[in-house]
C-alpha cells in the first residue's frame, strides 16, 4: 500500500518561512501587507494562484512576485519551518508496517529536498513529486508519483488541493486537521478520513501497529553549569524536528516523584544520612522509570530527562563518599535495565559552576555543601564517563550559549537520527 503525504501543513508547520517570504515579495512589488487570514492562506496552493487569487494580481505580475518570493525562500524562508511532532513516529511506523511512502507537494523541487534532507526525514520516502513552472496539478503529481501497479493508495494532506486531486486520481483521502485547512473545506473536498493528530493517522491506517521505539535522552552537569537554559533550548530543537518531546526531571517526574523531590531539598533536612538519601533517589527514580519513561518511550516519544541515575553516582557516590559501584547497586533494581540511549554532559570546572549558581538564586541543601563535596561530584561525572564514554556526549559548558546549544543540537540529532536506522 502506498501513502503520499503533501508537505507544507501536513508534514511541515512551515507558516514561518512562507509568511516571511510572502510579505517580503508584496513589500518589494509596492504591495500593502496582507492580514494574517490571507496570509495563512497562503499555506497549500501554488504560488501563482495565491498571488492573482488572493492578492488580486495579473497573471504576469504573479510571476514576478513568485520570483521575488523564492529569491528569499531559496537562501532563508525554507528553514523557517518546524516538522510536525509525532510525525517522524508516523513515518517510522508506517515503514515498519510495509507502506511504501512518498511526497507530493505544490513546492518546487530544490527546496523540497533540502527540507527533507534538512530534518533527516527524506529517507523514509521512496519518491518525492514536486511541482514546476509548468504545472502544479495535485492529481497529475499524485499519478506521476505513483507506480502502475500500486493497488492501494492514500493522499495525506491538510488543503482542499490534496483532497481533491486524490479524488481525480482515484485513490483514497484522508485529510488532516492539524494543518491549514478546516474540517469543512477538507470535507467538500471529499476527504474519506479525517485525522486531527499526526497520531490519528496511524488509527487509520494500520492501527494494529505498535509505534516505532522513541527515545530516552539525559542531561547532566554541576549545578550551575547552564543545564536549565539548555534543556529549553534542547527541548525546542527537537520539537522543530518533529520530536513528540516529553519533559521530565529528577527527582521527580511523577506526583509521587515529587514529593520525594521536597524532602530531598529541603533545607531544614540537613541531618538526612547519606545512606537515606541515596535510597530516596532510587525509590523516586524506580517509580519515574515506571511510571513515566518507560511508557513514553515504548509510545514513540522522545524522553528528555533533567538529571538521571548519573547524577545520583556522581552526588551520592562521589560527593557523599557512598562509592560509585555502591550506589549502581542500590538503584539496579530502580532501573531494572532502563539506560539513556545518550546522556548530554555540559563539562565545566565546579568552581566557576557554583559560583554561577550561587549567583543565580538561594542554594538549596545540596548546593550549600562544601566546595571540597563539588569537586568529588566532578570527579564522579568524570569516571562514568570514562567508563561509559559511548553513552556521553561531553559538551563544553565554558563558551557562550549559543555555541554549548549549537553543540548539543548537533551530537543529540545524530544520535537520535541514527537510532532511527535500527
Amino acid at each position: 500500500m502506498w501513502v503520499l503525504f503533501d508537505l507544507d501543513g501536513t508534514l511541515t508547520q512551515s507558516e514561518e518561512g512562507i509568511w516571511n517570504c510572502a510579505k517580503y515579495a508584496l513589500e518589494k512589488m509596492g504591495y500593502p501587507e496582507p492580514d494574517a487570514a490571507t496570509l495563512r492562506k497562503f499555506i497549500g496552493p501554488p504560488l501563482i494562484w495565491s498571488f492573482t487569487e488572493l492578492i488580486g494580481m495579473s497573471e504576469e505580475k504573479a510571476w514576478q512576485a513568485q520570483a521575488v518570493y523564492r529569491e528569499r525562500y531559496n537562501r532563508i524562508g525554507l528553514l523557517e519551518n518546524r516538522v510536525y511532532p509525532g510525525i517522524r513516529t508516523v513515518l517510522r511506523t508506517l515503514r515498519k508496517a510495509g507502506f511504501f511512502l512518498g511526497v507530493v507537494t505544490g513546492k518546487p523541487a530544490g527546496p523540497t529536498e533540502r527540507i527533507l534532507e534538512h530534518f533527516g526525514i527524506r529517507k523514509y520516502f521512496e519518491t518525492v513529486h514536486c511541482a514546476t513552472d509548468a504545472s502544479a496539478d495535485k492529481e497529475q503529481l499524485i499519478r506521476a508519483a505513483l507506480p502502475a501497479d500500486f493497488g492501494e493508495a492514500w493522499m495525506v494532506g491538510d488543503r482542499k488541493f490534496d483532497m481533491d486531486g486524490g479524488l481525480r486520481a482515484g485513490i483514497h483521502t484522508l485529510g488532516v486537521l492539524y494543518g491549514y485547512g478546516s474540517e469543512e473545506e477538507l470535507r467538500e473536498a471529499g476527504a474519506e478520513r479525517i485525522a486531527c493528530t499526526p497520531r490519528e493517522i496511524l488509527s487509520h491506517l494500520c492501527p494494529d501497529t505498535e509505534p516505532a521505539r522513541g527515545a530516552f535522552l539525559s542531561m547532566e552537569g554541576l549545578d550551575g553549569s547552564g543545564k536549565g537554559t539548555q534543556l529549553e533550548r534542547l527541548a525546542d530543537t527537537l520539537d522543530r524536528y518533529g520530536y513528540e518531546v516529553v519533559r521530565t526531571r529528577e527527582p521527580g517526574g511523577t506526583p509521587i516523584g515529587e514529593k520525594i523531590r521536597e524532602i530531598l531539598l529541603d533545607r531544614e533536612n540537613r541531618g538526612m544520612t547519606d545512606e537515606t538519601e541515596a535510597l530516596l533517589y532510587a525509590a523516586s527514580r524506580a517509580q519515574h522509570v515506571r511510571e513515566r519513561i518507560r511508557p513514553a518511550v515504548a509510545a514513540g516519544k522522545t524522553v528528555l530527562c533533567d538529571r538521571f541515575l548519573d547524577s545520583s553516582v556522581a552526588y551520592q557516590g562521589g560527593g557523599r563518599q557512598l562509592g560509585i559501584d555502591e550506589v549502581l547497586r542500590i538503584n539496579e533494581p530502580a532501573v531494572a535495565g532502563t539506560w539513556p540511549d545518550l546522556t548530554v554532559y555540559l563539562d565545566i570546572g565546579h568552581r566557576q559552576a557554583l559560583e554561577r549558581r550561587c549567583a543565580a538564586s538561594t542554594p538549596d541543601r545540596m548546593e550549600m555543601e562544601a566546595e571540597s563535596f563539588h569537586a568529588r561530584v566532578e570527579e564522579g561525572y568524570h569516571e562514568l564517563i570514562r567508563r561509559d564514554p559511548e553513552r556521553f556526549a561531553v559538551v563544553n559548558a565554558e563558551r557562550t550559549r549559543e555555541e554549548i546549544s549549537a553543540d548539543i543540537a548537533e551530537k543529540v540529532l545524530n544520535r537520535l537520527m541514527a537510532l532511527e536506522e535500527k
